[in-house]
C-alpha cells in the first residue's frame, strides 16, 4: 500500500518531467531529420540556423519556448523558422506523457518512450525525404526482438510482447508481408509498390509489438493511408508526386520509381503508436462486434 501511495503522488510531477524530457528529445530529433537525409553529423556542429548558418545559443534553443519568444524567426537573420521544429517538439513530448501514463513506472515505459521518439523521427524523415533511415530500423529490429527476451524472464516489466517467438513471427509476418506486397505489384502493375524502407519499419514494429499487432497496423496503417491519400487527391490532384532525385543517386544506384507516391512510413508509424497504446481495446472491442467473444490464443 505505501508502494502505491508513493508511486501514485509521483505520478504528476514524473508526467510533467515525461513531457519535458521528450520535448527536449524532440529537440534532438530535429537535428536528425535535418541532418541524416543529408548525411551529416548528428552529433556536431552544434545547431545552427539552417538560413544564415549561426550557432544557435542555448536560450534560443529551449524546445517550443524559444520559437514562441523568438516569434518563429532567427535572432541574426530575421528569417523564418519552421513551424515543424516546435510540432516534433510537442509531439514527442505529448508520447513520452501517454507513454507514462499507459505504463507508469515500470521497464516497459523508457523502452516505449524510444519507440515513440524513433516513429517521430520516421515520420518526418519519410514526410520530407522520402526515405526511413537505416539507422532506426536495423538497430530496432534486434532491440525489439531483445526485449521479448527481458519481457518472458520479468512479467512485471508491462512489456507487450513477453515471447521471443512472437517478436520473430513478427519481423517476419511484417517485413515478408509487405516485401510480397511490393513483388506483387512489380508483377502485376510493373512498379514498385512499397519502399524497403516500409518492409523493414513493419519488422521492427512487428519485433516491439508482436505478430498479432501487426495485422492491425497493416490493417489500420491503410485505412489511414487511403482516408488521407484520397482527400489529398482530392484536393490537389498533383499532391502526389515523385520522390525529388538527389544528387549521387546514378553513382549510388538508387532506384527511381515509376509513377505516383505517397510515403507510407508515416502510416505505419501512426498506427504503430495507436496499436501499442490501444491495440488489445481494438482487438477486443472488433471480436466483441464480430459477438465472437475474446480472440483464441494460436
Amino acid at each position: 500500500m505505501a508502494d502505491e501511495a508513493m508511486q501514485h503522488f509521483l505520478h504528476t510531477p514524473f508526467a510533467v518531467v515525461s513531457f519535458v524530457f521528450g520535448s527536449m528529445i524532440g529537440s534532438f530529433l530535429n537535428v536528425c531529420i535535418y541532418r541524416m537525409p543529408r548525411n551529416e553529423s548528428i552529433v556536431k556542429p552544434r545547431s545552427r540556423c539552417p538560413k544564415c548558418g549561426v550557432m544557435i545559443a542555448w536560450y534560443d534553443n529551449i524546445p517550443i519556448l524559444s520559437w514562441l519568444v523568438l516569434r518563429a524567426k532567427c535572432r541574426h537573420c530575421g528569417q523564418p523558422i519552421s513551424w515543424m521544429y516546435p510540432l516534433v517538439e510537442a509531439l514527442t513530448g505529448v508520447l513520452f506523457l501517454l507513454v507514462f501514463w499507459r505504463f507508469g513506472f515500470t521497464l516497459a515505459s523508457p523502452c516505449y518512450m524510444a519507440l515513440a521518439a524513433s516513429m517521430v523521427l520516421v515520420t518526418f524523415v519519410d514526410l520530407t525525404d522520402w526515405t526511413i533511415p537505416n539507422q532506426v530500423t536495423f538497430p530496432g529490429i534486434p532491440l525489439g526482438i531483445a526485449l521479448s527476451v527481458v519481457g518472458m524472464f520479468y512479467p512485471a516489466s508491462e512489456l507487450v510482447v513477453t515471447d521471443v517467438f512472437d517478436s520473430v513471427l513478427g519481423v517476419l509476418l511484417g517485413g515478408g508481408s509487405l516485401y510480397l506486397l511490393d513483388k506483387i505489384s512489380l508483377l502485376v502493375l510493373k512498379k514498385r509498390g512499397m519502399g524497403f524502407g516500409d518492409v523493414k519499419l513493419l519488422a521492427m514494429l512487428g519485433a516491439f509489438l508482436g505478430w498479432r499487432n501487426v495485422l492491425l497496423i497493416i490493417m489500420l496503417a491503410s485505412v489511414l493511408g487511403s482516408i488521407v491519400g484520397i482527400a489529398m487527391l482530392l484536393i490537389s490532384p498533383h499532391t502526389a508526386k515523385k520522390p525529388a532525385p538527389r544528387e549521387g543517386d546514378e553513382e549510388t544506384g538508387r532506384e527511381q520509381p515509376k509513377g505516383y507516391y505517397l510515403p507510407f512510413g508515416p502510416y505505419l508509424a501512426v498506427a504503430g503508436l495507436i496499436t501499442l497504446f490501444l491495440g488489445n481495446a481494438i482487438i477486443k472491442a472488433y471480436f466483441s462486434f464480430l459477438n465472437v467473444g475474446q480472440p483464441v490464443p494460436f
